[in-house]
């Protein structure tokens, strides 16, 4: 068994058994808040209790937090379960996917014999997405999944244009997914939330994974209408969020300026990083989140080589649209990125 995600510190340590510098997830430059480790810690208490099998509490939080009501919310075991359900859900006959993007997307949809059809995006304009999706919104796709900012591109699609794609998927009778997980790391925001009442057709995908750096707990939710909100809960079981990733995620609501720390940081050292990562001769597409997308043309092998140094890098080789020498690396703190450029300039001189 393989895995084709960052974050596989298992499998690591049994190349480098030191102590390994992890820039293959991104989080949060500030790690976990103290008080969401002792919410979790403190839940162990009630560990002979089921949890809420409904988050009741959480879900309450949450609409406060995100503008919502508790109705047009579902919480889950982090946001690869609601993208699961979601695709269970809808069960479309084709969806309308970018290239490249995340993919347990299209590895959800395919499981369910879904045609997905792909909108590719071109580095000559930095993998944006352009106006031209939407002519790929058309019958007989039934469901249009994007991230903004996008995974791994760190690009954001405009709000202008997402509406339009929302308006376009409204006429075809489609839903619009945008997977807004890396949104408070990389602007200040409600995102699309406030078109939900207008818009059962859309339905918004959003974790407390990356903002508040608990991975480990597996909390994500997704907003849509009440209709579509009892749909995804009745495809799949319950109890499906444990009592310490729930109180951790109450925690988390009570500390609203938690992402908006982590931002600042973020917008000091990536450019810090982009720099860095250029004048060691790699093309980096300048992105918005938490995370680079950079190339070293010819160099397919560099996270076994980063490895043996102790890093752990995100390989982008299996993302759709781009090549074995891709690689995406997280945006931690000065210390660290300075140690990733340093090690990363000595391999390279090798």
């Amino acid at each position: 068994m393989t895995l084709d995600h960052g974050g596989d510190i298992v499998s690591a340590q049994k190349i480098y058994s030191g102590e390994i510098l992890d820039v293959s997830v991104n989080l949060n430059p500030l790690g976990t808040p103290p008080q969401v480790l002792q919410a979790a810690r403190d839940a162990l208490k009630q560990a002979q209790e089921y949890p809420d099998p409904l988050c009741r509490e959480l879900r309450l939080a949450i609409a406060q937090k995100d503008g919502v009501s508790p109705e047009q919310i579902f919480c889950g075991n982090g946001a690869a379960e609601v993208i699961f359900r979601l695709a269970l859900t809808l069960s479309p006959k084709a969806a309308l996917l970018t290239a490249p993007t995340f993919s347990e997307y299209e590895g959800a949809l395919n499981q369910l014999g879904c045609d997905c059809r792909f909108h590719v995006l071109r580095q000559e304009e930095n993998f944006d997405v352009t106006e031209a999706i939407l002519e790929k919104i058309q019958p007989p796709v039934e469901l249009v999944m994007v991230c903004s900012p996008n995974n791994p591109t760190g690009r954001m699609i405009p709000r202008e244009l997402l509406l339009r794609m929302l308006e376009r998927c409204r006429e075809i009778g489609a839903v619009l997914a945008v997977d807004e997980c890396f949104l408070p790391l990389a602007q200040e925001g409600m995102g699309l939330a406030p078109c939900l009442n207008d818009h059962p057709e859309l339905f918004l995908l959003r974790a407390f994974t990356k903002t508040y750096a608990i991975p480990g707990l597996r909390l994500g939710y997704g907003l849509g209408s009440p209709n579509m909100i009892q749909r995804l809960s009745a495809c799949g079981p319950c109890w499906n969020v444990s009592g310490p990733a729930q109180a951790a995620g109450l925690a988390c609501c009570r500390l609203p300026d938690w992402p908006a720390e982590g931002r600042r940081i973020l917008q000091q050292q990536r450019p810090v990083l982009q720099q860095g990562l250029t004048e060691l001769g790699c093309e980096v597409i300048p992105g918005s989140a938490n995370y680079l997308l950079f190339r070293l043309p010819g160099v397919e092998n560099l996270k076994e080589r980063m490895l043996r140094r102790g890093v752990l890098l995100r390989s982008c080789g299996n993302y759709r649209g781009l090549g074995q020498d891709w690689y995406r690396v997280a945006v931690k703190m000065a210390d660290d990125n300075a140690r990733f450029l340093r090690l990363l300039g000595a391999e390279l001189e090798e």
